[in-house]
Order: structure tokens, then C-alpha cells, then sequence
């Protein structure tokens, strides 16, 4: 039997199944299936450390983009800040080669949904009126001497101190919109919502699911308050990979509020 020779691809189709179809597949992927979001700075302490790199399963933010579902108080956002605040707030804008600037994402908690009244006062966060348990992440700033309760940023919802919002008592988070908060409660952790107002969901990325790298870490981390930094690692090598559910106050926080 006589088999017909294939022919050979011409340099179009080569370029397309070298070059071109891997990209692709990898943009649809991580745009549209889930992607892996390293976390930079220290936040987001003590429940997600510098360098560590989370699972964002993306689809779940195409879904609520199009009405179906909600991302849930509790859930850790990677998101883009305002644009206001980004234009006036250096940390908020960054610059690729001099060529042209850009707004990074952060990793933040989210404290509010949309029409929530949210209030801090004295360190303490009330969302419609019920005092959220924050203890899941003060309890470890009490332990390190810096959990801050004094601040501007702790005693007032939002703050002018960058001229992006202006200081108030509390606030009502606008339609289509989130309130968010870095787990760091110390004077200066954490630039969130307080400084530059609710977050659009437009600009939500994806909520981070679980953490996949490193793979091991040390048990303890002390912080060194003074640099607002980390000071050392100590303790027994532990397995990093984890799930990052909400913490058991927020469900606390929807019943409270459900028997409103």
C-alpha cells in the first residue's frame, strides 16, 4: 500500500504551533482559568508573608464580573487601587523602564461589600453596626507590641493624609464597590482603603485561594516594629501549602447581622 507523504507546514503554521499557540493557551489560561500572584511586602502579615506566592482561580471573578455570585467579607483580594490614589500616593505607582507608569496589585482583605457602613475606631472595625473579631490577626500584633489603636488610620475610617479621601467617622461602601484592609495592624502596615477609598470591582483581579510556594516556612516570625519590618524567623520548618479560608469571625459577623 501506498501512503501519501505529509506535507510539510508551511512557515506560518510552524510559527503558529511554536511560537504562537503556547502563548496563547497560557494568556487564556491565566487570564480566564487561574493564574499564581506573588505577595510583595509585608501587609498582608501574619497570615500571607513577602514572597509568597497564592493560587488565584480567575474564573471566579469573570463570574461575578457577570452577575453570578459574590466575592464574600473575609476573602483576599488582588486588585489595582483607584486611579486618584495611585496619581498621588508613590507606592501606588510604579514605572516600567521610564517608558510609561502603571497602578500594581495588592493583596488586601476584604472588610466591606457594597452598602456596608463601615467604622474603625480605636483599632476596632464595625461593619452595620457589629463589631467585627479581628482577633485572628490583632492577637498577633498585641503579642508583638505594635498593634496600633491611636493612629489617624485607627481612629477614623478613612484619612486625608494623601488628599485621595477625606477623614471620616465611617462610610457607606458605594454599589459595585469593596472595602478592604491589610491584616497588618501596625501604624504604618498597611495602605488599604483608609488612604484611598473603596476599591471598584472592575479592578478586582481575583480572590487568592491558597498559598502554593514556598513550599516549607519557619513556624514564628517576629517583627521588628520599630522598622515595620520583618525581624527573624524561628521555630520548626512547617508545611506552607494552605488553604486561605475566611476566618471564623466573618461568618460570626454575617449571623450577627442576618438577626439584625
Amino acid at each position: 500500500m501506498t501512503r501519501l507523504s505529509k506535507a510539510a507546514p508551511t512557515a506560518l503554521q510552524k510559527l503558529w504551533k511554536e511560537l504562537l499557540e503556547p502563548i496563547v493557551f497560557a494568556v487564556v489560561i491565566t487570564q480566564f482559568v487561574a493564574t499564581l500572584v506573588g505577595v510583595d511586602g509585608v501587609s498582608m502579615m501574619p497570615n500571607l508573608r513577602d514572597r509568597e506566592r497564592v493560587f488565584v482561580p480567575k474564573y471566579e471573578t469573570w463570574l461575578h464580573k457577570a452577575g453570578v455570585g459574590e466575592f464574600s467579607r473575609g476573602d483576599i483580594l488582588i486588585f489595582k487601587p483607584p486611579r486618584e490614589a495611585s496619581a498621588k500616593i508613590s507606592n501606588l505607582n510604579k514605572s516600567a523602564f521610564g517608558l510609561y507608569s502603571y497602578r500594581p496589585f495588592l493583596i488586601k482583605r476584604l472588610i466591606g461589600l457594597p452598602g456596608d457602613r463601615i467604622k474603625v475606631q480605636g483599632g476596632e472595625v464595625t461593619v452595620n453596626g457589629v463589631k467585627l473579631d479581628s482577633s485572628w490577626t490583632t492577637d498577633y500584633w498585641r503579642d508583638q507590641g505594635c498593634w496600633d489603636s491611636q493612629s489617624a488610620l485607627a481612629t477614623q475610617t478613612t484619612s486625608d493624609q494623601y488628599g485621595v479621601v477625606p477623614n471620616q467617622a465611617e462610610i457607606t461602601v458605594p454599589a459595585g464597590s469593596y472595602f478592604v484592609m491589610g491584616d497588618n495592624r501596625t501604624p504604618s502596615g498597611s495602605e488599604d482603603s483608609r488612604l484611598f477609598g473603596p476599591v471598584a470591582r472592575r479592578d478586582v483581579a481575583g480572590r487568592a485561594a491558597a498559598v502554593v510556594w514556598p513550599i516549607m516556612r519557619k513556624s514564628n516570625v517576629k517583627y521588628d516594629c520599630a522598622a515595620n519590618a520583618v525581624g527573624e524567623f524561628s521555630g520548626t520548618n512547617v508545611l506552607n501549602w494552605r488553604l486561605l479560608t475566611r476566618p471564623e469571625a466573618f461568618q460570626t459577623l454575617k449571623s450577627s447581622l442576618a438577626a439584625k
